[in-house]
């Protein structure tokens, strides 16, 4: 979700590879947003607790066009690995790029979610499966080994200096929660017993490990903004990122309690459902509050001259895990606060996507987002 800062490449790269595919040197795993904020576009129009005439055909059309963008930028990326790997290294040892590895694996997840509860009015419910079977495992397998690898090398190789702490590191831990969220589609669909227990109680093992990985990172993150001050100006849409976690993890628990009634005994099942509530409740409430914080930001940062970079994908994904966190406490509460609440950010969502897609469609014909990228222009010294 953001334009990498210029990364040292070596200048031994040999003339072949590069002129093969010029255009793919600098396309970097952040692209994955592209397919992850279109796709929770479709996603979270399904899940909303309203009927609109038409949404349910908008949101078919748009789960497709997610599934022809994740093969897009799969192919793009595999044309990166082969022609550009001295980048492609350099991108994975570049502590500002690498937690975008993250994305491959929301991406795989979003659209294969988007699959069964959107695409199957289209292929139908076994092929839906199918699709949804393949990239929930594929992206929970790199889910898991991304949030450990990246923060391994952050470790070893990375070594961040003091108060550079960044809302993109929260990319690599956050994927489990993504596939905390989206495994419930697939419990119903596993045999009575174990299977569904297991697949269950998985679930919320990745839960627990993506929501106590992010409570560490999140007070780094503030730190840095206080005693430092505001992200550069490029980076400040990043601030979303936040939300992701948060409402995703409203989401997960809210789902997770739906199937729970079938898949576990009678007194878990209900203190599952009450989990749902008072947990998803005054994580939204944290949500809502740093959504007006980020906006702020935001709003400084335009005034300051932010112009659009890929980051702006930041501005979807995160809100709409917040319209699925919204529609499930709706759904659990019968409250139609949280049924407007999830309307109102559901409207935010689309206007976003719309926004970034066609300024990003237009940086892809101008040639200016395939170009190298230039490093994040600090903040101005703009004090209102």
């Amino acid at each position: 979700m953001a334009i990498f800062p210029q990364t040292r490449a070596r200048t031994s790269t040999p003339y072949s590879a590069t002129a093969r595919l010029p255009s793919l040197r600098y396309i970097g795993p952040n692209w994955y947003a592209t397919v992850m904020g279109t796709a929770i576009v479709a996603g979270a129009g399904a899940a909303l607790p309203v009927h609109v005439p038409g949404l349910r055909a908008a949101c078919t059309v748009v789960w497709a066009l997610a599934a022809l963008l994740l093969a897009a930028v799969l192919a793009a990326r595999a044309g990166h690995w082969s022609a550009h790997r001295d980048q492609a290294r350099a991108h994975l040892l570049d502590p500002a790029v690498a937690p975008f590895y993250g994305c491959l694996s929301m991406a795989l997840l979003a659209v294969g979610g988007s699959t069964m509860t959107v695409g199957r009015d289209v292929v139908g419910h076994r092929a839906a499966l199918a699709v949804d079977v393949v990239l929930y495992s594929a992206g929970t397998a790199i889910g898991l080994a991304v949030a450990v690898t990246i923060p391994y090398l952050m470790v070893v190789r990375h070594r961040p200096a003091p108060g550079t702490a960044s809302p993109v590191w929260l990319l690599p831990v956050v994927a489990p929660m993504v596939s905390a969220a989206l495994g419930p589609l697939l419990v119903p669909e596993l045999p009575a017993g174990q299977w569904q227990e297991a697949m269950l109680l998985a679930c919320y093992a990745m839960f627990g490990l993506s929501l106590l990985a992010t409570l560490m990172m999140l007070p780094l993150i503030f730190a840095r903004l206080v005693h430092q001050g505001p992200l550069p100006l490029a980076l400040t849409p990043t601030l979303f990122l936040v939300l992701g976690p948060l409402g995703q993890s409203t989401t997960a628990v809210g789902q997770l309690a739906d199937v729970a009634p079938g898949a576990i005994g009678a007194p878990y099942a209900s203190a599952l459902g009450a989990f749902a509530v008072l947990y998803g409740v005054p994580v939204m409430g944290f949500a809502l509050l740093w959504l007006a914080l980020a906006v702020s930001m935001v709003v400084r940062a335009v005034r300051g001259g932010m112009t659009f970079s890929m980051t702006w994908w930041g501005f979807t994904f995160p809100v709409g895990t917040c319209v699925t966190g919204a529609a499930g406490l709706a759904r659990h509460t019968g409250l139609t606060a949280f049924t407007r609440l999830a309307v109102a950010l559901y409207v935010l969502l689309v206007s976003a996507w719309a926004v970034a897609g066609l300024r990003t469609l237009r940086g892809l014909f101008s040639g200016a987002l395939l170009a190298a990228p230039q490093a994040p222009r600090p903040v101005t010294a703009r004090t209102t």
